[in-house]
C-alpha cells in the first residue's frame, strides 16, 4: 500500500508513542470502580498562555485498558485566533492567559471497572488536523515559529474536561 502509515490509519488507535512525546501533557484518573458510561458531547475547558500570537491547542479523551494500552475515543482542536468567534478572529497577547473551549464532539463509551480515563493536551494532532506555523499570518508562507505554551489548572484557572456521565 505504501505511503505514510499515520495517514492511512483512522479510528481508535494505541496512543503509547504519542504519550511519550515531551510536548504532550497526559492526565490519568484512578481506575474506575464500577461501569461509567459517557454518552454525548465532550468539552475541554483549557486555560493557557503562549509565546505565539496564534497557536493551536488540542485535546484527546482516551481509555486506558487494564493491560495498559491507551486508546483514543474522541479529540478536538481550537486555533487561538478563533477562541471567541470564527467571524471575528483575534490574535492573543504573548504570555496572557486565555480560556479555550475545545469541542471533542460526541461519543459514547462505557468505562469498565479497572479502566482509567486519560486526557492528552498538546498543540498538534497532525495529520488529523492541519499544522499551525505559529506565525499568525505574518512573515510569509515559509514562516515557522516555535511557540512555548503553559497550561494552568488552579482554582483561578480551572482547566477541566466535561464528560456527559449517564447514571
Amino acid at each position: 500500500m505504501g505511503g505514510n502509515n499515520l495517514i492511512e490509519k483512522a479510528g481508535a488507535m494505541e496512543q503509547k508513542q504519542v504519550e511519550k512525546r515531551e510536548d504532550v501533557l497526559v492526565y490519568t484518573s484512578a481506575p474506575v470502580e464500577k461501569e461509567l458510561e459517557i454518552t454525548g458531547p465532550i468539552k475541554v475547558i483549557l486555560y493557557a498562555s503562549s509565546t505565539a500570537r496564534d497557536t493551536d491547542f488540542t485535546a484527546k479523551l482516551c481509555v486506558v485498558k487494564k493491560d495498559g494500552r491507551s486508546i483514543n475515543l474522541a479529540d478536538g482542536i481550537v486555533r487561538a485566533r478563533y477562541r471567541e468567534s470564527y467571524d471575528h478572529p483575534s490574535l492573543t497577547r504573548t504570555g496572557k492567559i486565555y480560556q479555550y473551549e475545545i469541542d471533542l464532539w460526541a461519543t459514547s463509551y462505557a468505562f469498565q471497572p479497572g479502566e482509567k480515563i486519560r486526557v492528552q493536551i498538546s498543540s498538534s494532532n497532525f495529520p488529523r488536523f492541519d499544522r499551525n506555523s505559529n506565525c499568525a499570518g505574518e512573515g510569509g508562507k515559509d514562516c515557522v515559529k516555535i511557540a512555548h505554551r503553559s497550561i494552568y489548572h488552579t482554582r483561578k484557572y480551572p482547566t477541566r474536561i466535561i464528560l456527559p456521565v449517564i447514571p
